[in-house]
């Protein structure tokens, strides 16, 4: 059985009849990516996955990364791949052509990398980072420092990482203790020691651009005087040539769980005092840096854990079609009924529509993320342009936090419908539920995320973020009444976001009171209700567009569009009505948690 990534009818009708993606093309900026050249695009990304990518997931999972004599050497089978990703111009798909991207919008670049990071989300990695080290360039850069870095990093000649955690200052960046000291010809002298660097060191590129978060001496404590430097392995000189190995390097990589084929290291800077780097935007304001990266960063996290579980699903449901085992619940009885493929056991099919349900909704939110970044650049009107952003901030803790989430529920469901066979390493689902648990761990942990949507996304704007997010979700409903097929569902959908609006605002009361850590305690919970309700609206929008083309469809896309309606029928009431169930726990607002004492714990 061939191992698949993604249901391509699945990407194109979110792209197409959900979203609509073919209107950008009515802009300037976008002309050119027409319906035609979208599934152009959406083609090629799909076959060079298939048939470069994927081969290397199992490859890059046995073999890893290795370190080797001071060097970090990647499989010798990423190579070829990771030279035709960069020819291919992958890299930098949504970037300004001016700095080698390709222009096209963000929401066809997500769908791209559906493909991508399903097929291996570890060799993923790589120009993942790079992309994020050059946004950081692009956004913060001096005219020298873009003209030095950002063509050779977006064409992946060169690549990328960031430097932010230490042993002491994981979560807490403010602690940090890499230090910079100004130099006389403007640069600064870096020295420090940074962990969990993915990608900090390899051989798939001449040059790695590392942006360090650092303090330079004298700056306040706290967040508030950190900067953030740009530190090459190799010091490239004013001219464009490459100087001498600076005095950056790896000191080792980590054994993990999972994502092997990427390359965590342990780096040191400064060593033998001969490493510098140049100040990236201004000094102590390296956070600011930091929080306008972050929403891609976190999308891209979200978009992993969601290709795990796509690829999961794929697998199962397809392996639940071949495999014969047990006779049909209906014939129990009947010694000559014969064996029949699992798929037909009520479990199993409870098992599958799950998976099914929460791949669908990932994806749509995820494309619907990136699909508010291309209004908003397209939009004329600020207060437009404010507003879009704000539901891109309110949705993006959930984009990471709850969907990693889940994806990794629906990784371990993916393993169930094999039995056995999924716990062993013949088949890729036991990979597959490794590598997406770093999903809910890195880029902030998902306890993180669940604390930034209610600490800082709640009461954006004074919650008018919030309350523009109910209103999109308002339409869908509306618009979902109207139609018979999808109308119960609406209404149902309906009660449960209202009695989340009344659980925010308990949540953001309780967190300006004097149990403002009932309120911490129970965010977590909170996020996985807003999660719930948003996955409920996303399948709901799907289950209109599907009946709305049901009635005219042709025969061999009639099954397409009735899953739709059984995946939002199965969510909203099978689903729904344990999130009531968790937001009255959150209502109740028990204090166990916080006032428990910690002798109490044991496991002493």
């Amino acid at each position: 059985m061939a191992q698949q990534i993604a249901d391509r009818k699945d990407v194109d009708f979110v792209l197409h009849e959900q979203l609509g993606v073919d209107q950008f093309s009515k802009h300037e900026r976008f002309a050119e990516f027409n319906k035609k050249t979208v599934d152009l695009i959406i083609g090629e990304a799909r076959n060079l996955a298939l048939k470069e990518i994927l081969p290397t997931q199992e490859i890059g999972d046995k073999e890893g990364a290795q370190y080797e004599n001071g060097t970090v050497v990647t499989p010798k089978e990423f190579k070829r791949a990771y030279e035709l990703f960069v020819e291919g111009e992958w890299l930098a798909m949504s970037e300004d052509p001016e700095w080698g991207g390709q222009g096209m919008p963000t929401t066809l670049a997500l769908a791209a990398s559906d493909y991508f990071n399903g097929a291996n989300f570890a060799f993923m990695m790589y120009p993942g980072l790079t992309h994020g080290a050059g946004k950081l360039v692009e956004a913060f850069g001096t005219d020298l420092q873009k003209k030095l870095f950002l063509k050779k990093m977006y064409s992946g000649e060169w690549g990328g990482t960031m430097l932010l955690t230490e042993p002491e200052a994981g979560s807490d960046v403010g602690a940090l203790t890499t230090t910079a000291v100004k130099n006389e010809d403007g640069t600064y002298s870096i020295t420090g020691n940074k962990i969990f660097i993915s990608g900090g060191d390899h051989d798939l590129v001449e040059n790695i651009i590392h942006p360090v978060l650092a303090r330079i001496e004298g700056a306040p404590e706290g967040t508030k005087g950190i900067s953030l430097f740009l530190v090459p392995k190799i010091w490239v000189n004013d001219d464009g040539s490459l100087g001498e190995p600076n005095d950056i390097v790896c000191t080792g990589i980590e054994e993990k769980m999972g994502i092997h084929g990427n390359s965590t290291c342990s780096m040191t800077m400064g060593s033998k005092g001969q490493c510098r780097g140049t100040l990236l935007g201004e000094e102590n304001k390296g956070m600011r840096a930091m929080f306008l990266m972050m929403n891609a960063a976190r999308l891209l996290v979200g978009m992993q854990g969601f290709c795990c579980a796509s690829a999961s699903y794929m697998n199962a449901v397809n392996y639940a079609r071949e495999r014969v085992q047990g006779k049909n619940l209906m014939q129990m009885f009947d010694k000559d009924a014969p064996a029949v493929p699992i798929i037909q056991h009520p479990d199993v099919r409870r098992m599958l529509l799950g998976m099914k349900a929460y791949v669908e909704g990932m994806r749509s939110l995820l494309y619907y993320t990136g699909f508010c970044e291309d209004q908003k650049l397209l939009a004329e009107d600020e207060n437009e342009k404010a507003r879009l952003q704000g539901i891109i901030d309110v949705l993006i803790p959930i984009a990471k936090g709850y969907i990693t989430d889940r994806a990794f529920d629906v990784c371990s469901q993916g393993m169930q419908v094999y039995g056995g066979y999924g716990y062993i390493k013949e088949y890729p689902q036991e990979q597959l539920l490794r590598d997406c648990r770093i999903t809910m761990i890195y880029e902030g942990t998902n306890g993180i995320q669940a604390m930034d949507l209610l600490g800082r996304k709640l009461g954006l704007n004074k919650g008018k973020a919030v309350m523009d997010l109910f209103g999109e979700i308002q339409k869908t409903i509306t618009a979902a009444k109207e139609i018979e097929a999808t109308a119960e569902l609406a209404a149902e959908t309906e009660k449960v976001a209202n009695k989340l609006g009344e659980v925010a605002m308990h949540m953001g009361a309780t967190a300006m009171s004097e149990k403002v850590l009932n309120a911490f305690a129970f965010a977590h919970p909170f996020m996985e209700a807003c999660g719930d309700v948003t996955m409920a609206w996303q399948l709901l929008w799907r289950a209109q567009v599907a009946a709305q083309k049901l009635e005219k469809a042709k025969k061999k896309d009639k099954p397409f569009y009735e899953g739709q309606l059984k995946s939002a029928e199965f969510f909203v009431k099978s689903v729904l009505p344990i999130t009531l169930g968790k937001m009255n726990a959150i209502l109740n607002n028990n204090g166990a948690a916080v006032d428990i004492s910690e002798d109490a714990f044991g496991a002493k």
